[in-house]
């Protein structure tokens, strides 16, 4: 556990000192417990998500790095491989392809990626997985906007 705590400190020493190198990705680890982080990522351009801020939830193993961190999404999203209502994200990085060379801000940016480009074929979100294998681009585009709208963006006041 030793190993895991160091290794969460430097990570947090690195994201301090990259705060403005990366804008689309804000990582705070919990002030009580260093295996607790969030992150907000912002949805890539030209993709529906864009313009929305989407949270995650990092809970980060005693084994880590040689266990991946258990993340999921807790603003709502439609997308192929989150499960929609617990937030759950098939990738396979934090499954079976963990390598400990991965650090909690390279693991938002594979998940930037997956928003960016959706695997239709390992859905946790079945009706997104069969709009996208049926061909309905528009259709999913059109459900995954809507659900950026309301559950990602910033009120109007």
């Amino acid at each position: 556990m030793q190993a895991s705590r160091a290794r969460l400190f430097k990570e947090y020493k690195e994201v301090q000192r990259e705060k403005s190198a990366d804008p689309d990705i804000q990582l705070v680890c919990d002030d009580l417990n260093i295996f607790k982080w969030t992150a907000l990522i912002k949805g890539p351009t030209e993709t529906p998500y864009e313009g929305g801020v989407f949270q995650l939830a990092f809970v980060i193993p005693e084994q880590y790095p040689l266990s991946p961190p258990q993340v999921r999404f807790l603003t709502k999203i439609f997308h192929p491989n989150v499960h929609f209502k617990t937030g759950e994200i098939c990738l396979d990085i934090l499954k079976n392809a963990w390598s400990p060379a991965w650090t909690l801000q390279s693991v938002c940016r594979a998940i930037i990626a997956l928003m960016a480009h959706p695997e239709p074929d390992s859905p946790l979100n079945c009706d997104s997985g069969n709009l996208l294998r049926s061909g309905d681009v528009r259709g999913f585009r059109s459900m995954a906007r809507m659900y950026t709208r309301l559950a990602a963006m910033p009120k109007k006041g």
